[in-house]
């Protein structure tokens, strides 16, 4: 019982460390549908599949511009130039687009994949009024992970939980077996030990009649 007692265990810690206490990172790779990362530099959510990246407008500002920028490189992905509240979005890409709101712009990321894992850069231009900042900048580093990746994940927890599962029922298994078979020999000895109370006797043949 002593195995059965520490396999039981042992499977329930591996089912937790799978499941998790803490999950997602979890992680038997679950899905999440809703984040929210916030720093003083700015806000990162992940909404329906989507990343938005949320940085708060400069105040006392009434012309400005924001670029979003990818990578060591710096390079631009997305902008948004606000004049006397006036919102003109620039994108050179397909998978980013800018919203401006009257207290912060947001830039959207759609349709991700590992290749897009890398540090974006919020630069931000005060053009009016003077005097003029050149590129106060925000970083943020994303990661993404494939869904394929999580899914594999998700059926090599499962194919252990699976074989924890067997282990588990073959020792209680065993351990029935062992007990059944001990209760049978127990049976067949205390049968051996009844039958020898009794002597062996040997056959008396019939007296026979005297002839006349």
């Amino acid at each position: 019982m002593k195995t059965v007692a520490v396999t039981f265990y042992l499977f329930c810690f591996q089912f937790e460390a799978l499941c998790g206490a803490d999950t997602c990172s979890s992680r038997l790779c679950k899905n999440i549908d809703k984040f929210q990362v916030s720093d003083p530099q700015g806000i990162v959510k992940f909404e329906d599949g989507k990343f938005k990246l949320i940085f708060q407008n400069p105040k006392n500002v009434s012309e400005f511009s924001m670029t979003l920028l990818k990578g060591h490189e710096k390079k631009a992905i997305c902008a948004l130039h606000v004049s006397k509240n006036k919102a003109v979005p620039k994108s050179n890409v397909t998978y980013c687009q800018a919203e401006h709101s009257n207290t912060s712009t947001t830039f959207i990321l759609t349709n991700l994949d590992r290749k897009h894992i890398d540090t974006y850069t919020c630069c931000l231009e005060s053009l009016l009024p003077p005097p003029y900042i050149d590129c106060h900048l925000k970083e943020t580093y994303l990661y993404i992970q494939d869904k394929e990746d999580c899914f594999s994940q998700g059926i090599t927890s499962w194919i252990i939980i699976g074989l924890i599962a067997f282990a588990l029922i073959s020792c209680v298994c065993c351990v029935v077996a062992c007990r059944l078979r001990n209760k049978n020999q127990q049976c067949e000895s205390s049968s051996h030990e009844y039958n020898s109370e009794y002597m062996p006797m040997a056959a008396v043949n019939a007296a026979k009649k005297p002839r006349i």
